[in-house]
């Protein structure tokens, strides 16, 4: 793979030419930036800027002053190469402020893993219904410690409006959800993303989590994806890492609040 054309083709197609995530957002390109508006529990946000050091500051000002407006809390997805070189110190200066930086890996999904090796007695549920989504939200909270109640919100908008666009799946041990995650998937593009894969602390380091990325990459391969990306946590890129996924670049979400 080359890491430097794939790359490139991510910029374009998933951050450039957005599409909106869901069914009551929108992406908007004004004021060289890429942004999506949703609603209060949706993901309000920038996506992709082709600023330099001239039009940075107007620009920042320009998108605080626009979700101000709406009453929103937003978050600027900035990634190692963007620029101007000191974008991240001008969002910090306007008063945003950094969540940990994660990795944006790819693979070629004919390259991955697909057999589903499970501990005994762990099963894994498709999530097509509020039941396998109020499971999902479970497993986020017990092992992410957070709110998920905005997560619940968009997998059921997700689920009810445009099913086509999203994989969930519970593994299962007996009737206690143990691990979970999703899969986005966006027609028109190259690229399906793996998202939220959580697994609770006494189950980690027993295949859970390879299975449930096997369970997706299955999905991506029948709908005829050819990438796979992920924004990888510390914890999960020495996993994705060893499944054969590559680091293209750094993420770190810059929010604002109101």
């Amino acid at each position: 793979m080359n890491r430097d054309e794939v790359l490139a083709l991510f910029d374009r197609q998933m951050r450039e030419g957005a599409r909106a995530d869901g069914p009551d957002a929108r992406v908007e390109r004004v004021g060289g930036v890429v942004r999506q508006v949703d609603g209060e529990h949706g993901w309000n946000g920038v996506l992709w800027s082709g600023l330099d050091e001239a039009t940075a500051d107007a620009a920042i000002a320009a998108q605080v002053g626009y979700f101000t407006s709406l009453g929103r809390a937003f978050e600027w997805k900035l990634y190692g190469h963007d620029r101007p070189d000191d974008l991240a110190g001008r969002l910090r200066a306007a008063g945003f402020a950094p969540e940990p930086q994660e990795t944006l890996m790819v693979a070629e999904v004919r390259d991955l893993p697909t057999a589903i090796d499970l501990p005994e007695g762990v099963r894994l549920r498709p999530v097509t219904d509020p039941a396998g989504v109020d499971l999902v939200t479970e497993v986020h909270e017990k092992a992410f410690g957070t709110d998920s109640s905005r997560f619940t919100d968009q997998l059921l908008a997700q689920l009810a409006g445009r099913p086509d666009t999203v994989a969930a799946v519970v593994a299962m041990a007996g009737e206690v959800p143990v691990s979970a995650a999703r899969m986005e998937l966006h027609p028109g593009t190259d690229f399906a993303s793996l998202w939220g894969g959580g697994t609770l602390a006494e189950w980690r380091g027993r295949g859970v989590y390879r299975a449930l990325v096997a369970f997706r990459t299955r999905i991506a391969a029948d709908r005829g994806y050819r990438f796979l990306q992920v924004d990888a946590s510390s914890q999960s890129r020495p996993i994705l890492r060893r499944l054969g996924f590559e680091p293209l670049a750094t993420t770190t979400p810059y929010v604002y609040e109101p």
